[in-house]
């Protein structure tokens, strides 16, 4: 797909892997809708990429509804969807004694899973509905999971679980869109310089990039980007989960 023209949207996009992807698309000649909580830094960016931006708590229907009539105004119907946005929240399973609590979990399932989802479900039933973006296909869908979908961590059993279900649906969805010229593909970034490592002392990231076999260094969020293009432009991409991790395996710990 020939990304000049074409209306997309980055969810999470204001910051870390979606900011980097909405800039490459524009770049790239796409018109970006960026879908994001931090108003702030996403107008800023939108205004900088000749986009909009839409205020999106990806767990609501509403606020997911509003974005894409926003954008679909603005842009016509997307023909692109890249979800981004994501949270985590490590916490043993028993800290102290103590048993996690439900809600933590059950936070990051609803951001990072059902969160996606509802993305997927609403911009999936405008693009259904339009006609071919050129001879063989309507749209892409891609979304984020984490090499933790595969290799956990100890504290990671929500994050693990949230990722693992975008992995394990991602060829159910490729499946029932293929119809309709529709392909959906998942990255399994592994380390990447993004916001949930702004906490992490440095010793912590030089204990986990040693874990990479090369590069040994945490990916660049335009690298993510450079994949979402590739993913785009080249049809035969289908169904697909793409670890992008420089080779690593995680650890337990």
């Amino acid at each position: 797909m020939n990304l000049s023209g074409i209306p997309v949207i980055v969810t999470g996009g204001a910051s870390g892997l979606g900011a980097a992807t909405a800039q490459l698309l524009a770049a790239q000649g796409a018109r970006v809708g960026v879908f994001d909580l931090n108003a702030q830094a996403g107008e800023s960016l939108a205004r900088q990429l000749g986009g909009v931006f839409c205020k999106v708590d990806v767990t609501s229907e509403p606020d997911v509804t509003a974005g894409l009539d926003r954008a679909q105004e603005a842009h016509g119907v997307a023909r692109v969807l890249i979800n981004c946005a994501g949270i985590g929240l490590p916490a043993k399973i028993v800290s102290k004694g103590q048993p996690q609590p439900l809600g933590t979990f059950r936070k990051v399932i609803e951001v990072n899973l059902i969160g996606t989802f509802n993305c997927i479900s609403k911009f999936a039933a405008r693009l259904v509905q339009t006609e071919l973006a050129d001879t063989e296909e309507r749209g892409v869908i891609i979304n984020t999971a984490s090499v933790a979908a595969f290799e956990g961590q100890v504290g990671q059993a929500s994050y693990s679980a949230s990722k693992g279900g975008l992995v394990a649906m991602t060829l159910t969805i490729a499946r029932e869109f293929a119809d309709r010229g529709v392909r959906c593909l998942t990255i399994a970034p592994g380390l990447f310089m993004t916001p949930l490592f702004n906490d992490l002392p440095a010793s912590a990231v030089d204990s986990l990039t040693q874990q990479t076999l090369f590069p040994k260094r945490l990916g660049q969020p335009p690298e993510y980007a450079h994949l979402v293009k590739s993913i785009i432009e080249n049809p035969m991409l289908n169904g697909e989960t793409i670890r992008l991790d420089g080779g690593i395996r995680m650890q337990p710990r």
